[in-house]
């Protein structure tokens, strides 16, 4: 059994509405020293043991479905934990 989490972000060259509006709130609530947000997300799977590699797995996944790659990247870390 795998447990993988995975990071997702906006591409630096895509304009991200969510983070410039956290980025005004903090400074605005006295936290002059943030200068910039850039929100993403973050998913974990569990993932039982196949014949497939896990990480060509874990990267169709991603590709396919969870996320979308002409404006987010994403990387990824996977623990091997014990059956659950």
């Amino acid at each position: 059994m795998y447990k993988v989490k995975v990071f997702v972000t906006l591409k630096e060259s895509v304009v991200d509405p969510q983070g410039s509006a956290a980025t005004k709130a903090l400074q605005k609530i006295e936290f002059p020293e943030v200068k910039d947000v850039r929100i993403g997300k973050f998913i974990e799977l569990t993932v039982e043991k196949t014949e497939k590699n896990i990480e060509e797995t874990v990267h169709e996944m991603c590709c396919n479905l969870l996320v979308n790659t002409v404006i987010e990247d994403y990387r990824f870390e996977i623990e091997e934990v014990g059956a659950q």
